[in-house]
């Protein structure tokens, strides 16, 4: 599943194109997609201007005139691409196929970008995204937004923080930090590289990061400079360009060649000295990549 740096990615690419066009008409290839498409959906965003692109977590938000909002989120294999004239913007050479074929094109914006005709393109073979409507004065109070936690971009994510997230708990530390509760937009990709820049184990109890009276230990400092790192610069290389995730002008994000410890079992740990082996460990049936000499 895409995450929050293929969702900053794709908000970026996009955005160029999309904000302040016109949205002429949203056609709909198909009555649903993970869920069904809001009642009216074509006639409520068609004839609207669009006025900006946004992402909460792993959600893309598109804003139009008059406060409402498009909520969209790429599941498992949605991906955007960008058309305008008769020509795709994307590359003609991809080290992975992207959503090109047109019986996966389930929604189409058409738009006016002010230099031409474009359209927007959502491609969902295994159709596992939707997208919804919301307005932006309760968008908060939506619920797939009202539980989150705070994002790993902002200021906001200090080890006060996320102390105050992780006090007296006892699940293991990658848990809690998938939580989206806990930080938004975190992914399992990311957690395992954060936690191994930071040298924690994936299965400490969160709670040990944090000392009897809620505050944050040494470690939980680092662990928010490593999260903080790691997800700058997955954006900065554009992703990861993993099973489906393309950008939205079909390029391939290339963050995977820089893993450290995802998807590197067996091969030598990346730690300075260590001399240790990344192993895979399964925690809640999903695979934890980490180095047990180095990550205490």
């Amino acid at each position: 599943m895409p995450e929050l740096p293929e969702v900053e990615t794709v908000k970026r690419g996009l955005a160029p194109t999309m904000e302040g066009a016109l949205l002429l008409r949203a056609e709909l290839r198909r009555p649903d997609l993970r869920f069904p498409f809001p009642e009216n959906f074509s006639a409520t965003v068609s004839g609207r201007r669009i006025v900006s692109l946004s992402r909460r977590a792993k959600y893309l938000t598109i804003d139009l005139e008059g406060g409402d909002v498009i909520i969209a989120h790429l599941g498992m294999s949605g991906s955007f691409r960008i058309e305008s004239g008769a020509s795709p913007a994307t590359p003609d050479a991809f080290h992975h196929p992207r959503g090109k074929d047109e019986k996966h094109d389930h929604v189409i914006f058409h738009l006016d970008a002010g230099v031409g005709p474009a359209r927007v393109i959502y491609n969902d073979p295994r159709r596992f995204g939707f997208m919804d409507l919301a307005r932006r004065d309760t968008l908060a109070d939506h619920a797939f937004f009202r539980d989150l936690g705070e994002e790993p971009t902002g200021n906001a994510l200090d080890a006060a923080y996320l102390a105050s997230r992780l006090a007296g708990r006892a699940q293991p530390l990658k848990a809690a930090l998938l939580d989206q509760r806990t930080v938004a937009g975190l992914g399992n990709i990311y957690v395992c590289e954060a936690l191994w820049r930071a040298g924690l184990a994936p299965t400490r109890p969160a709670g040990t990061l944090v000392d009897s009276r809620g505050r944050a230990k040494a470690g939980l400092s680092g662990l928010v400079e490593a999260i903080r790192a790691v997800i700058a610069d997955a954006i900065a290389a554009g992703g990861s360009s993993l099973k489906d995730h393309i950008q939205a002008d079909g390029s391939l994000g290339y963050f995977q060649h820089a893993f450290s410890v995802y998807d590197r079992e067996g091969e030598a740990c990346r730690t300075p000295g260590c001399g240790g082996t990344v192993a895979r460990i399964t925690q809640a049936g999903r695979s934890t990549f980490h180095c047990p000499r180095c990550q205490k």
